[in-house]
């Protein structure tokens, strides 16, 4: 992590970033009713458009498909990135030097991050052209060796470092950059050698494109530097288990086709987009870990454990079912399924793309088989099955890979599957399952004996977290409490103090009601009215209730008048519910029994009535 975004940044690249200028660079926006623009959804396949954006608002809405969210949260979506990188893209894109404190809250240098990425941008183009001129021709040899011609190379934007060592130094410090900037881009040494020479490279890019480092492939025998691949040093912009080669070509990919494959090296990943693998990655110097998993996850978008599938591809060598063993200890990462294809003549993807052609990556891919079945088989094979106690084993060692499942549908398959691996009775095996749960638990969970017919409830799949119940938009009989909450967001000048009157209990629907909450507890404060009302009452249910709610069509001019006749219609409906409950507890008192006291409901009946009758005078105008 680079640090903590500085508070007043943020806020000017918000103010800075409109909206309308964003979304408008991805989809053709026209102008709509009410002060918004229209187009079809980025998100969804649509004929007919339903993506709004209110640019006096700063917000965009597809009524198709729900998504919605400001400006920071449409690039997040739109380009499958974090919080961080969403702003740092729209700043690159406003000119704003973002400012970064660290855990003690000590600022760092403004400006360094832009100023890293303009020279990394500007050697990935020298290292390009170093590749197509006289001095490349090691470079271009290496490819060729490989099986990459030129139109690969342009495509993947490799590179070749000249082997003087001073060159990409003199070349970036003629452009304006200070040695101590080209330090802290991991681009030049402290003792002013280039940090690459005499490699061939691979820019390294994040989802919006930008060059964040290189990877370098040693192709000299006599190479100072002893590893076979070498990476860009840590810098501001570059943490290698942060980022993903291939990223930049394969996210589109990965989000239109729910499937990431992970694979091993540079050359493994061009090989696989070149024979029509779009969806191929590589970790950059380091193993594959929990970040890249949640970076995937993010790229997949889906909270369905079987709406995607992450491959991964290994030897089958007793290092590839290592880093198979890795990876499965990290697989609760990912809501997707995850699958590994293995090539058992131990060739990487580019080697077998050389010698087998694409159409043999392809059905490498193809071949895939879960990860569970392939550590499950991997960890029974090391046990003696010709006898008793070794079957045994066996089983105690595999229990604990079925009863992580996530996809509880897949239990009892893989039950069967573990039986017939150990030659086993099924009902032996089940049993022996459920003890290793059972053990597994927590103390403090309550525990059952399992009964007959729990066999696909092993995995314990987690409680979902209570949220608010979305409201229906459609529902005619909250259309009073969404048309006043409307106005509130969109145009809350226009209400008087205390709201006219209105109170929480006036909204029936509990989403509705935690809105005015929310609205009642925002007050005044630094940031946006929609800012303050979602810091008031943080949930997710609440923030794309309040995005719908203000790029919604007004059905005329907010006035306070309009506002009025809104939350008075609200507070009849209110004040109704009160008088038919006043009725109701009327008719069932006896007034010979208890005389006073059915004098005072049936004046405060009638006071109830006169309350609406004023109202009604008041709730005439608008047609909700």
């Amino acid at each position: 992590m680079a640090g903590l975004i500085n508070e007043e940044d943020l806020a000017t690249v918000r103010e800075r970033s409109r909206i309308e200028d964003v979304v408008g660079s991805y989809v053709t926006l026209r102008r709509g009713g009410g002060g918004s623009m229209v187009g079809l959804c980025p998100f969804h396949d649509e004929k007919t458009p339903s993506f709004h954006v209110t640019p006096a608002r700063g917000f965009f809405h597809c009524f198709g498909c729900g998504e919605g969210g400001d400006v920071i949260s449409f690039v997040q979506k739109i380009n499958h990135v974090s919080f961080a990188e969403a702003v740092e893209f729209l700043a690159d894109r406003v000119g704003v030097q973002l400012r970064y404190t660290d855990g003690g809250g000590q600022r760092m240098e403004p400006g360094l991050r832009l100023r890293v990425l303009e020279a990394n941008q500007l050697a990935a183009e020298f290292y390009a052209g170093q590749l197509v001129s006289g001095t490349g021709l090691p470079g271009r040899q290496f490819l060729d060796g490989r099986g990459f011609d030129k139109a690969a190379a342009e495509q993947f934007g490799i590179g070749y470092a000249p082997t003087g060592g001073r060159e990409l130094g003199a070349h970036l410090k003629a452009k304006g950059f200070t040695d101590d900037e080209l330090v802290k881009a991991g681009l030049v040494r402290e003792n002013g050698w280039d940090f690459f020479q005499g490699r061939v490279l691979w820019p390294i890019r994040d989802a919006g494109r930008s060059v964040l480092g290189f990877g370098a492939r040693k192709i000299f025998d006599d190479d100072r530097m002893p590893a076979k691949y070498l990476n860009t040093p840590e810098t501001i912009v570059y943490k290698k288990s942060n980022v993903l080669y291939g990223l930049d070509l394969a996210r589109g990919n990965i989000a239109r086709k729910n499937q990431a494959v992970v694979v091993e090296g540079y050359t493994d990943v061009m090989a696989c987009h070149l024979s029509g693998v779009d969806t191929a990655v590589a970790s950059c110097g380091t193993a594959f870990g929990d970040e890249h998993a949640r970076l995937l996850q993010r790229l997949l978008g889906t909270g369905d454990v079987t709406g995607g599938e992450v491959v991964f591809t290994f030897d089958g060598d007793a290092a590839g079912q290592a880093a198979a063993l890795k990876v499965f200890k990290g697989d609760q990462n990912f809501l997707a399924q995850t699958y590994v294809s293995v090539e058992p003549t131990g060739l990487d993807p580019c080697d077998l793309r050389m010698q087998h052609g694409e159409a043999a990556l392809r059905e490498l891919v193809g071949r895939r088989v879960p990860l569970y079945r392939f550590v499950m088989r991997n960890v029974v094979s090391g046990y003696d099955l010709d006898r008793v106690d070794g079957r045994l084993a066996a089983l105690r060692a595999a229990a604990p890979l079925v009863s992580s499942i996530r996809d509880a549908s897949l239990v009892s398959g893989y039950l069967r599957e573990l039986a017939q691996l150990l030659g086993m009775d099924p009902e032996e095996v089940r049993r022996e399952v459920k003890v290793t749960v059972q053990r597994r638990a927590r103390p403090d969970q309550q525990q059952r004996r399992p009964g007959p017919d729990d066999t696909d409830a092993l995995p314990g799949m987690p409680e979902p977290r209570p949220s608010l119940p979305v409201p229906d938009p459609r529902d005619r009989r909250l259309e009073a409490e969404r048309g006043t909450l409307r106005l509130i967001v969109r145009a809350p000048e226009t209400f008087g103090e205390g709201w006219n009157g209105l109170a929480a209990d006036n909204f029936l629907h509990p989403a509705y009601r935690a809105l005015f909450e929310a609205v009642l507890a925002a007050g005044d404060g630094p940031g946006g009215w929609t800012q303050r009302i979602l810091q008031a009452h943080p949930d997710p249910v609440l923030e794309q209730l309040v995005i719908s709610l203000a790029v919604e069509p007004v059905l005329r001019e907010p006035t306070e008048a309009y506002a009025r006749e809104y939350s008075a219609q609200l507070r009849v409906q209110a004040l109704s519910r009160q008088i038919a409950d006043a009725k109701s507890k009327l008719q069932r008192t006896n007034p010979l029994d208890d005389q006073p006291a059915y004098n005072r409901m049936f004046a405060q009946l009638v006071d109830l009535e006169k309350q609406r009758k004023e109202l009604l005078a008041l709730a005439t105008g608008p047609a909700v």
